[in-house]
């Protein structure tokens, strides 16, 4: 390959990211990969990569990342259901995103293929699935996280509709190996893996396997239009039930204590309160909780339909991630 053929990777140090690096690699691309200074590198162990360091909250570093590019993967954001000030969480998701894009476009990249989230996306009406065309009601924004991607996939779809070649990928809710953080959804799998999560509360999410979207990212670039979306989903599943394929597949009794939400509401102000004083990432908050009212599931068929996306069962993704998590000593 020459240096026309290159793919930068944004954020192949985190979970997603790294994901779409292994597959990108298998596939024969040549690989650049962005790291933060400082950042935990682990996930770029057994990459044949060129690593550059660049940073979404420094612009001035982000032009010499894409020089030489013929595809750009945007998978770096700010991920986090709690956050002291929303404004840093804002500057990397959203200025930072704007800035890499035209960036890659000043330097003549050929596809940008732009990691949302389907927290950027509406949700069905009474736990019913949504999917690409589901009318965003701003009152589901809740939390920094997702009305900054939501404002992030606005900005980017700007840039598309004025002529950048930007394909847009939702992934629901990845989980598999590689996880170091790890992420919540991962912290989640972890402590029910231990033994930590005696009870749940009535909410539904969709799981995938991180390497379905990794692959996703791939038949993006390829397949995909500019300009358009597409879910890369996997299963949807009460929070009950995935909690119970966990307990399942680690020999532990499943949860039986369905929790009210509207009780838990002052514990959570509560922790919140003490996490701003602390800097300790709280269990929950009021804002993790209204969250936790929504159902989100969401269907991958466009995805599946245009792109041949195939994700495979929920079961095999948590599979996949406790023993990774085993063999990191993590679930002791």
């Amino acid at each position: 390959m020459t240096s026309s053929d290159i793919c930068l990777v944004t954020g192949a140090t985190g979970f997603v990211g790294a994901a779409v690096a292994r597959a990108l690699q298998a596939a024969g691309y040549q690989l650049r990969l962005t790291a933060r200074a400082g950042s935990d590198t682990r996930n770029l162990a057994g990459l044949a990569a060129e690593v550059v360091i660049a940073d979404l909250s420094q612009p001035e570093t982000l032009a010499p990342a894409v020089r030489g590019c013929r595809y750009v993967f945007h998978v770096a954001a700010d991920y986090r259901l709690w956050v002291p000030d929303p404004a840093s969480m804002r500057t990397v998701n959203i200025n930072g995103s704007v800035a890499l894009l035209q960036a890659a476009q000043a330097a003549g990249v050929e596809r940008v293929v732009y990691t949302s989230s389907v927290a950027a996306l509406g949700l069905g009406k009474h736990g019913a699935v949504a999917d690409e065309a589901t009318p965003v009601d701003e009152a589901n924004l809740i939390g920094a996280y997702k009305r900054s991607k939501y404002d992030a996939e606005q900005a980017v779809r700007a840039l598309a509709a004025a002529g950048q070649n930007i394909v847009i990928v939702n992934p629901s809710t990845p989980v598999g190996p590689g996880d170091v953080k790890p992420t919540p959804t991962g912290q989640m799998v972890l402590d029910a893996a231990r033994g930590k999560m005696p009870a749940y509360v009535n909410t539904g999410l969709n799981v995938v396997h991180v390497d379905d979207v990794a692959a996703g990212h791939l038949q993006a670039l390829t397949k995909g239009k500019s300009g358009e979306g597409y879910i890369l989903g996997g299963e949807d599943l009460m929070l009950r039930d995935l909690l119970s394929l966990i307990a399942a597949q680690t020999g532990r009794k499943p949860p039986t204590l369905a929790l009210p939400i509207t009780p838990l509401m002052p514990l959570a102000w509560m922790m919140e309160r003490i996490a701003r004083l602390t800097g300790k990432t709280p269990l929950m908050t009021p804002e993790i909780l209204q969250m936790a009212r929504k159902r989100m599931f969401f269907s991958s068929a466009k995805a599946m339909r245009d792109l041949g996306y195939a994700p495979r069962p929920a079961a095999a993704a948590v599979a996949d991630a406790l023993a990774w998590f085993g063999a990191q000593g993590m679930l002791a």
